[in-house]
């Protein structure tokens, strides 16, 4: 008889935090799914290539062992997700205030630190006053790897979201075939008390 690790029924839930953020963040999401194993992610890549490896690996390892596989992912973890678990079988995914638009994002920073494509290119990479570095290899990238996203998936986003407008949050979810929830007055970054009960809500909805 060959040796052979049979999958558990059990569902997971893993949680991939946005920058600043961190794997605890999950145990937030435990009661919101009761009849799941709620996983933080602990990650180091700070690119999409980077990504792409280490997310795959870690996917991997958790996902033979369990049913099926949600995700909850937050900002620029969204994005990384998108980049590197593309092809993983994922039951669906909830995407908190999303980054959809890298390069119109760059393109963004690059006007408030007045820095031009050419100097980009010239420089590869450049510091800002906000605290964001500027990487003309990694805005290639971008450019050359358009998103590709074929997971139910359901997206939060708030109001005042100061990364990515509401024309361009719409247009990428009515592009992969995602619902939109907009919380008027909720920010990018969701953590007041009120933002927090009205995420609990759409997650349970």
């Amino acid at each position: 008889m060959g040796m052979f690790r049979e999958k558990s029924i059990k569902r997971v839930v893993l949680y991939i935090h946005g920058k600043g953020g961190n794997a605890g963040e999950a145990k937030h999401y435990q009661p919101l799914f009761p009849d799941c194993d709620v996983i933080g992610v602990d990650y180091a890549a700070q690119t999409p290539w980077a990504a792409k490896a280490e997310f795959a690996k870690i996917f991997d390892a958790i996902a033979e062992t369990y049913a099926s596989v949600t995700i909850i992912a937050n900002s620029i973890g969204a994005y990384f997700t998108m980049h590197a678990l593309k092809d993983r079988p994922i039951e669906r995914a909830y995407f908190i205030s999303p980054v959809v638009d890298m390069e119109h994002l760059i393109t963004d920073m690059m006007q408030w630190a007045n820095v031009t494509e050419d100097e980009l290119r010239d420089k590869k990479v450049i510091e800002t006053a906000f605290g964001e570095t500027l990487s003309w290899d990694y805005l290639c990238y971008v450019r050359q790897h358009p998103i590709v996203w074929k997971i139910p998936t359901r997206i939060l986003y708030g109001g005042n979201d100061n990364l990515t407008s509401y024309e361009t949050m719409t247009q990428f979810a009515d592009g992969i075939g995602a619902s939109l929830t907009v919380m008027e007055n909720g920010e990018h970054w969701f953590h007041t008390q009120e933002q927090m009960r009205f995420l609990d809500n759409w997650i349970r909805g």
